[in-house]
């Protein structure tokens, strides 16, 4: 009896080892064509998370302004002490700083043209916001379509082994099509979609800074057209 259930035990192990799958081997299964496309996801996948780490934390950055800074530049500018005001906003490393300092460099001159030189700064300080980030749309669009080439790639193999197998259609012949097809599409899937969902949350997260540097270009107008 106890050799009956070692040996139903036994079964059992072996046939759970069977159903193992290791993503490891899957991909090595694969053959050179799996093996290359699932190496340039890999790539394209670290070049996003790259890009997306250096973003956030860039632009995490940018979104931190002080609280007192523009009660500060307008003690300054109130005060008459514009030089004062310029070292503010320059030993200040954010955008509105920056937006605020080119605004104070103008003063003097007509308010359209102070209007005009914060918008052109602005338009360079979103350009640096927004650098690389259209990259990661490109990999979320381009990694599915690399996946599904894959996917052909394995089912032209596929084919070619159902037609050279002359009549005998062994599944072992297809498997390299098979894990081809499927290891591709499911890691250009993967790489898509994390590229997708990085990209949106550094447009969200780079819009809310555009949205704070538009509000403190306007409280800083309004400010030059307060009565003195």
């Amino acid at each position: 009896m106890l050799a009956y259930f070692q040996e139903k035990t036994e079964l059992l192990e072996e046939a759970t080892q069977e159903k193992t799958l290791s993503i490891y081997k899957l991909i090595m299964d694969g053959g050179p064509g799996g093996q290359i496309i699932i190496a340039l996801l890999f790539v394209l996948l670290a070049v996003a998370l790259y890009i997306y780490f250096e973003r956030f934390f860039a632009i995490k950055a940018a979104s931190n302004v002080d609280k007192n800074f523009m009660n500060q530049i307008k003690d300054h500018i109130t005060g008459g002490k514009l030089e004062s005001a310029k070292a503010l906003c320059t030993n200040t490393n954010t955008p509105t700083a920056r937006l605020i300092g080119k605004g104070i460099s103008r003063i003097g001159k007509p308010l359209e043209d102070i209007n005009k030189a914060i918008e052109n700064a602005g338009k360079l300080e979103v350009y640096q916001l927004e650098k690389n980030v259209s990259v990661l749309a490109t990999i979320a669009g381009a990694a599915p379509m690399i996946g599904f080439l894959g996917t052909v790639i394995g089912m032209i193999v596929a084919i070619h082994e159902i037609a050279n197998a002359g009549g005998q259609i062994d599944i072992k012949m297809l498997s390299d099509g098979l894990y081809t097809a499927m290891t591709t599409t499911v890691a250009g899937l993967i790489v898509g979609i994390i590229a997708y969902i990085s990209y949106n949350h550094l447009v969200v997260r780079t819009d809310k800074v555009v949205y704070q540097m538009e509000a403190k270009s306007v409280e800083f107008l309004d400010l030059l057209n307060e009565p003195v």
